[in-house]
């Protein structure tokens, strides 16, 4: 038994010992994956400026990172993705093991690489268009979304990066042969909406305050620009922004429609087709907006003396459903937490932008839209004055482009 002993002990503490040096090499090999990632993603974020990595900017951001989370480790490479708009970082590192000396094996090299970078997006912009949006306020965020547009496609590149646009008031204008109806606004289950004001409308016991006059506008849908669908053109999609210009004849802020017809744009059922099924496919809505989920007729900043014909066009009022509206509490806030939700069982990032002065109910409506890692609002931003609007863009495309490709 001693004689045996003798003979299996060194193999048992061999075994032990490569056990030991293997779960080292393991830990090492898992740190300085970690610490690749986190490079590429920094690198990523200068591509815009960096496009070719020959200004520096890219390898400056990676060198950082690998010193802050791998401060041994050697760079072995920062060179472009094999995907339009991505970097990639190669790094290794020289681990000493303790058992395997004994086998003639002083050290190791454990090996890492990482590719990050724009690429597989899909994104809607969904933006207010009411009549208080007018004037510097739908400057600021046609040129902030114009901006953001022209990052994420750059000019003369194949990238497999698509952007659509859905303008709102208190309905959306969808293009002919979309969803099988002619051009026009649609009400909230779909059917065609009516651009002026509905007979059952002219009722005095409508009027609100009582006695009131009508104010009866021409029309409520033809000033709000059409849907754009997802598109890999940037021309295209940046001329869709430039046709808002927030004027016209009004009809409310109904926040949820212009999330419902984001998700219909991003998915790729119909009534718009062009979203991509491709589970890699990062998709994102952009919310934007400056007002309550309201029709006019319920106080608040917007309040008016008269009854608010404008507001009796949209999505719920004209297929007669007289009782989803108002503010802060009303059915229009159940509406838009509920497009929310099914936007995101969908697989759709929400970023949430609040323009303008808020209260705590705007406040926590855009907080709750928004997809925000826990404990956290990083998806969520105050934009208190139309100024901010480009700073707030800017935000949002580099989380954009903070993402592993492989």
């Amino acid at each position: 038994m001693a004689m045996l002993m003798a003979v299996l002990l060194p193999v048992v503490l061999g075994l032990a010992g490569l056990g030991i040096d293997s779960g080292m090499l393991y830990l090492a090999h898992n740190r300085l994956q970690g610490a690749v990632d986190a490079a590429a993603l920094a690198g990523s974020l200068e591509l815009p400026y960096d496009p070719q990595l020959d200004k520096g900017l890219v390898k400056g951001a990676v060198n950082q990172y690998m010193a802050a989370n791998y401060p041994a480790a050697v760079l072995k490479g920062v060179t472009p993705g094999t995907e339009e708009r991505s970097v990639t970082v190669k790094a290794e590192a020289t681990v000493a093991t303790i058992f395997m000396g004994a086998l003639g094996i002083g050290s190791t090299t454990v090996r890492a690489q990482a590719t990050a970078g724009y690429n597989n997006l899909e994104v809607v912009f969904v933006i207010d268009n009411t009549g208080s949006m007018k004037g510097t306020a739908i400057q600021q965020a046609n040129a902030a979304a114009t901006q953001l547009a022209e990052l994420i496609m750059p000019e003369g590149m194949e990238t497999s990066v698509k952007v659509g646009l859905v303008p709102f008031r208190g309905k959306v204008h969808i293009p002919a042969g979309v969803d099988g109806l002619p051009d026009g606004c649609r009400n909230a289950d779909g059917t065609l909406a009516p651009s002026w004001i509905l007979e059952e409308y002219k009722q005095t016991k409508y009027r609100y305050p009582t006695g009131s006059s009508l104010n009866v506008p021409k029309g409520t849908c033809g000033s709000i620009p059409r849907v754009q669908g997802l598109t890999g053109d940037r021309a295209t999609i940046v001329s869709a922004i430039a046709e808002q210009d927030a004027l016209g004849d009004a009809s409310g802020t109904v926040i949820s429609e212009g999330i419902k017809w984001g998700r219909h744009v991003l998915t790729p059922e119909a009534p718009f087709t062009q979203g991509s099924s491709n589970k890699d496919m990062r998709k994102v809505m952009i919310v934007l907006t400056d007002g309550d989920t309201e029709d006019g007729k319920c106080g608040g900043n917007f309040a008016v003396s008269y009854t608010p014909n404008a507001y009796w066009t949209n999505a719920y009022y004209g297929m007669f459903d007289m009782a989803t509206h108002c503010e802060n509490g009303g059915k229009l806030n159940a509406a838009m937490l509920s497009e929310a939700q099914i936007a995101k069982e969908k697989g759709i990032e929400i970023f949430a932008i609040r323009y303008g002065d808020s209260d705590s109910t705007d406040i926590s409506l855009m907080k709750a839209i928004a997809s925000s890692k826990a404990g956290t609002d990083d998806h969520y931003y105050n934009a208190p004055s139309a100024y901010d609007l480009e700073e707030v863009f800017k935000k949002v495309g580099r989380q954009l482009g903070w993402r592993l490709l492989r």
